[in-house]
């Protein structure tokens, strides 16, 4: 699969790369795709919910009322999940919701989900570029350059890049990673990637295993 390179000025440099079909043309594997992403959610979760139950409730613990004679059910305790105030039954505990997923099953739902990408001929290829110093303005002049400022766009970087880094951080429809950060979850919710040069050899290196 051949792409063509543009400059950071949205202007065809005269180039092209070939994508590796291996990574950039499968067929998608929906489930793989599925379970990474619900991995990537669930371990952005806290998992520091609680609730009270019976013995955490402050309250006495003297018997209420007469065992017979009232009329009404039997009630031990103020604390009874059957009053207000009470316990809660088998409520929320602390807990982590990460789970394990085989290696080879992640790299499969990255290549299904530069696949998907390419796919849809959302995926852009950008000679490496820099900035003298962090400048927000500059990375809107690129983004408008490849007609992505209204855009949600995920620059993928070779090695990490702070001056790029530092010019998007305040651009919510645009992120920076470097290859070795990239998620499932990160390629399929932006709605164009921005593949610079340099990266395109570690992507394809490190699914390609």
């Amino acid at each position: 699969m051949e792409v063509k390179v543009l400059d950071f000025n949205g202007k065809d440099t005269g180039r092209k790369v070939q994508l590796s079909d291996s990574v950039f043309a499968i067929e998608p594997n929906n489930h793989a795709v599925y379970l990474d992403v619900k991995q990537y959610l669930a371990n952005q979760r806290q998992g520091t919910h609680k609730a009270k139950e019976r013995a955490e409730v402050t309250g006495s613990t003297r018997k209420i009322k007469k065992q017979k004679g009232t009329g009404t059910a039997r009630a031990g305790s103020v604390k009874s999940p059957l009053f207000k105030g009470g316990g809660t039954v088998f409520g929320p505990r602390p807990r982590s919701y990460s789970f394990k997923l085989n290696k080879g099953l992640k790299r499969l739902a990255r290549k299904s989900a530069f696949s998907i990408k390419a796919k849809e001929s959302n995926i852009v290829v950008v000679e490496d570029f820099n900035f003298e110093a962090p400048n927000t303005k500059n990375f809107i002049n690129v983004l408008k350059a490849l007609g992505l400022e209204n855009k949600k766009s995920l620059f993928v970087l070779g090695e990490s890049n702070k001056n790029v880094y530092l010019s998007s951080r305040n651009l919510k429809a645009s992120n920076v990673v470097t290859s070795s950060e990239l998620s499932t979850y990160a390629i399929l919710n932006a709605n164009n990637l921005v593949l610079l040069e340099g990266s395109l050899e570690l992507i394809e290196e490190n699914l390609s295993k």
